[in-house]
């Protein structure tokens, strides 16, 4: 389901963090042509559409070029831009200082859909468009939870929320998603 993505040699990559050190625009292009595709559907997942999503990622190139100097070399160069990306994206959150939009839950939202292999028939288009149909808060709690491995406690001091409440939007953005989901279960079948 998801692609395959270019992936460049530790060799070319150095060479390429020093020459962004020195702020050669070749080294940059070539960073942002190596790394842009796999950051995408990242900012895709936090964003409303792609418009908002390729901002995100413009965000996070302009940061990545600006701190450079700060990568240490501890962890994958991909994982150390793969945070300021979702930093981009949380400054882009807060930074709309929009309240959450409260979704009234009936008992449609409380029968369990079964995921099963539901992820064999949806595409990963599809599956950036369900994301990006959840409120703002949902959305970026279930990113967080689901994609980024954080802990409510984490998403909580993230997101200037409680734990309940985080733990409430992930409850409540998986109960949206599977009813969106349910068709797309039914027709799979």
């Amino acid at each position: 389901m998801f692609l395959k993505r270019k992936t460049i040699p530790d060799n070319d990559l150095q060479i390429l963090i020093k020459g962004c050190l020195t702020g050669e625009r070749s080294c940059q292009k070539e960073l942002y042509n190596v790394y842009s595709p796999k950051m995408l559907p990242l900012c895709l997942r936090y964003a409303e559409n792609h418009e908002e999503a390729e901002e995100i990622l413009q965000d996070g190139f302009l940061q990545m070029f600006r701190c450079i100097n700060q990568y240490k070399q501890i962890g994958t160069f991909e994982a150390w831009l793969r945070k300021i990306m979702i930093n981009c994206a949380l400054m882009r959150y807060r930074s709309k200082n929009k309240t959450s939009r409260v979704i009234s839950l009936t008992n449609d939202y409380d029968h369990m859909a079964t995921a099963g292999d539901f992820l064999d028939h949806i595409s990963e288009k599809e599956l950036i468009r369900l994301i990006q149909g959840l409120p703002p808060a949902y959305r970026m709690v279930f990113n967080l939870y689901v994609f980024e491995g954080l802990k409510h406690r984490e998403i909580a001091i993230l997101l200037n929320i409680t734990e309940g409440t985080s733990k409430s939007n992930l409850f409540d953005a998986r109960a949206i998603l599977r009813k969106a989901l349910s068709p797309e279960l039914k027709a799979a079948k």
